[in-house]
C-alpha cells in the first residue's frame, strides 16, 4: 500500500461521510412545515415539568396570544431583549456584539470601482430568543406548589414590574429588574434577573415570602422551549449541531437532539449540571445550583414545539418564612475561557466530538498566540507551524520513505512491464526490491496516520471556534469563519496541493494516475466553499510539507549519488 492510494482512499471515505451526513440532515430528519401552522394552541399544563399539577387554570390559549402581559425594554453592552410580565420569560434576545454579518469593505470598494453595486449587509444582530412562531425560542421559569399547596408563579402567572425600560447606564456594573407577584392571601414572590457588564450569564433568583396561615411546599424549574433551529445561510460543506444538550456529574455532556425528545421524554437526577440549546457558535443554558440536587427533563409539545430545562427538589416554606430559589442563564457566544468560569463542563458545547482532547490542547494555543499577537490568522499559522515543528520525526520518515519510493520507482515500472501477465511474480520481486533498497512500502502510510486525529482535531477547531466568526485577517480576508469572497485562498491551495502531488512518487498504474491529477482540481472545488481560515491552515500546512520534503527528497538523491 503505497501512500498515494492510502491519500486516496482518506478522501474519498471523507467525501461519502460529508454526503451521508447531508443526507441524514436533509431527509432523515423531516422539518417541520411552518405555513401549516399559523395560530397552534397551547397546553399551559403540558408546558409544566411535572405531571398531574393542579394549579394551572388555563386548559389551551392560541400561541400567538401567549404573551398577553406587559413587555419590558431591556438594554446592557451585550444584550437587547424584551421581559414579558407574563412568568417573567425572556424573549425577542439580541446579542448586540454579534451582527449576523459584516461588511467587507474591500470587496465593496472593488464592486463599486467597477460599476457594480454590492450587496446589502445586513447587519441586525444575532437574535437567539423569538416570539414568533416561525423561529419560537423562549427562556422560561417558574414555581410549582406542591399538593395542598397554595398556587405559584409559573411562566404564565402575571407579574407587576417596576418600569416599562431599563438600561444599564455608563460607569454602573450591574442592572436589576425586578419583577412582584402575589396571591393576595399572604403569598409573595419576587423574582430578581441580574444583568452583569460585559457578561452574557444572567442570575435568576426567585423569593417566595410566606405570610400566609399555613406552610407552602414547592419547587422552582427554569427551562427553555422552541422550535428546531435552521440557519438560514448554512454551508453545505460545514455540519454543526443544533439541538439540546445536558451535563450531569456522572455522565458529563450529552447531546439529546429533537428527534431523541420526540421519541422519549428524559428525566435524570444529578447534582449540579445544566441544560439548554445549543447551535453553531451560540449556546443558551439553564445552570441551577451546583450543591443541589437537580432532574433534568424534555418534552415534545405540538406544533413541532420542543422543552428542555429542570427543576428543583421540593422545599417547604413555614409560615412568616422566606424561600430562594437561584439559578443562572448563560446566552451568548461560546467562548470557552467565559464559560469555564460559570460551571463545570459548560466549556464542552464547543464540540469537538472524540477529539475533544486534542481538540482544547489546539484552541489553547491558538488563544494564546492571540492574546500576544492579537490576529486570528496569524495564530492559525503559528498553531499550523507549532504542529508541524511537534510532528518533525514523523513527517521526516514518511518522506524518506517516499523518497526511496520515488527513486525505485523507474524500477518498478519496468518490473510492471516484464510481469504484465503474471501479477504473483510481479508482487514476488516487487517485495524483493523493498527489500534489497530498503524501503518500507508503509513507511510513507504509519506516520500520517499517528498525525491524522491532530489534524482532524485542528478542523473541529476552526469550524467551531466562535472567536473566528467575523475575525479580520489581512486585506480583503475580514471573515475568517467565511469563504474567501475572491477565491484566491482556495485557488493557492489547489496550486500548493498540485506541488506537494509532484514530489511524491507517481503511481505506476496509468488510470490511477491520472485520477491524482484530478485530485487538486477536486479539492479546490471543495475548498471554494470552506471558510477562508480553514483554507489558510491547509495552504500553511501544504507550503511546510512541500519545503520540508523537497529538502528531504534533495539529500535522498543526493546521497544515492
Amino acid at each position: 500500500m503505497d501512500n498515494i492510494r492510502f491519500i486516496l482512499v482518506l478522501a474519498l471515505a471523507m467525501i461519502g461521510y460529508m454526503m451521508w451526513e447531508s443526507w441524514q440532515i436533509d431527509y432523515v430528519y423531516p422539518k417541520p412545515d411552518i405555513n401549516a401552522i399559523e395560530l397552534p394552541l397551547v397546553d399551559n399544563k403540558e408546558e409544566l415539568p411535572i405531571e398531574g399539577n393542579t394549579q394551572v387554570t388555563n386548559s389551551s390559549v392560541p400561541l400567538s396570544e401567549v404573551n398577553s402581559g406587559k413587555l419590558i425594554k431591556v438594554e446592557t453592552d451585550v444584550f437587547s431583549l424584551e421581559i414579558d410580565t407574563e412568568g417573567g420569560t425572556l424573549r425577542n434576545l439580541d446579542l448586540v456584539q454579534y451582527p449576523l454579518e459584516k461588511e467587507n469593505t474591500v470587496v465593496t470598494k472593488l464592486l463599486k470601482m467597477i460599476g457594480m453595486t454590492p450587496d446589502k449587509t445586513n447587519v441586525t444582530p444575532i437574535r437567539m430568543f423569538n416570539s414568533s412562531v416561525e423561529k419560537l425560542f423562549l427562556a422560561q421559569s417558574g414555581l410549582i406548589a406542591g399538593t395542598n399547596s397554595a398556587t405559584a408563579p409559573d411562566h404564565h402567572q402575571l407579574f407587576i414590574a417596576e418600569k416599562n425600560n431599563y438600561k444599564l447606564a455608563i460607569g454602573e456594573q450591574t442592572l436589576i429588574i425586578p419583577l412582584t407577584w402575589n396571591n393576595g392571601k399572604g403569598l409573595t414572590v419576587t423574582k430578581i434577573l441580574t444583568f452583569t457588564r460585559g457578561s452574557y450569564n444572567i442570575k435568576l433568583t426567585q423569593t417566595l415570602n410566606n405570610n400566609s396561615d399555613s406552610a407552602w411546599t414547592g419547587r422552582q424549574y427554569s427551562q427553555f422551549q422552541r422550535r428546531p433551529f435552521e440557519d438560514e445561510k448554512k454551508n453545505t460543506f460545514i455540519r454543526t449541531y443544533s439541538g439540546g444538550v445536558f451535563y450531569t456529574e456522572e455522565d458529563k455532556y450529552q447531546k439529546v437532539d429533537f428527534e431523541d425528545m420526540a421519541e422519549e421524554n428524559l428525566k435524570v437526577t444529578t447534582l449540579g449540571g445544566w441544560s439548554g440549546y445549543i447551535q453553531h457558535y451560540f449556546a443558551a443554558l439553564w445552570v441551577p445550583p451546583a450543591n443541589q440536587e437537580n432532574i433534568f427533563y424534555t418534552k415534545e409539545l405540538k406544533d413541532w414545539r420542543y422543552v428542555i430545562g429542570s427543576y428543583s427538589p421540593e422545599i417547604n416554606v413555614g409560615v412568616q418564612s422566606e424561600g430562594i430559589f437561584k439559578s443562572q442563564l448563560f446566552v451568548g457566544p461560546k467562548i470557552q475561557p467565559m464559560m469555564e468560569q460559570i460551571s463545570p463542563g459548560l466549556e464542552l458545547t464547543v464540540d469537538y466530538g472524540w477529539l475533544t482532547f486534542f481538540g482544547k490542547y489546539i484552541y489553547a494555543g491558538l488563544n494564546w498566540f492571540n492574546n500576544h499577537i492579537h490576529n486570528w490568522g496569524l495564530s492559525i499559522l503559528c498553531v499550523t507551524f507549532c504542529i508541524k515543528l511537534l510532528f518533525f520525526p514523523l513527517s521526516q520518515a514518511s518522506y524518506r520513505s517516499m523518497a526511496r519510493m520515488r527513486k525505485i520507482q523507474p524500477k518498478l515500472k519496468e518490473l510492471k512491464e516484464q510481469c504484465a501477465d503474471d501479477r504473483q511474480r510481479f508482487n514476488t520481486e516487487m517485495m524483493s526490491m523493498y527489500k534489497k533498497e530498503k524501503v518500507n512500502p508503509l513507511g510513507g502510510c504509519l506516520p500520517i496516520m499517528v498525525q491524522i486525529p491532530v489534524f482532524i482535531s485542528l478542523y473541529w477547531v476552526l469550524i467551531e471556534t466562535v472567536e473566528l466568526r467575523q475575525a479580520p485577517f489581512l486585506g480583503w480576508l475580514t471573515d475568517l469563519s467565511a469563504q474567501d469572497p475572491f477565491y484566491l485562498l482556495p485557488v493557492l491551495y489547489g496550486i500548493t496541493m498540485k506541488i506537494q502531488q509532484s514530489l511524491n512518487p507517481p503511481p505506476i498504474d496509468p488510470v490511477q494516475a491520472r485520477v491524482m491529477q484530478m485530485f487538486p482540481i477536486m479539492f479546490t472545488f471543495f475548498f471554494l466553499f470552506f471558510p477562508s481560515g480553514l483554507v489558510l491552515y491547509w495552504i500553511c500546512n501544504n507550503t511546510l510539507s512541500i519545503i520540508q520534503q523537497w529538502y528531504i527528497t534533495k539529500r535522498i538523491t543526493a546521497e544515492s549519488n
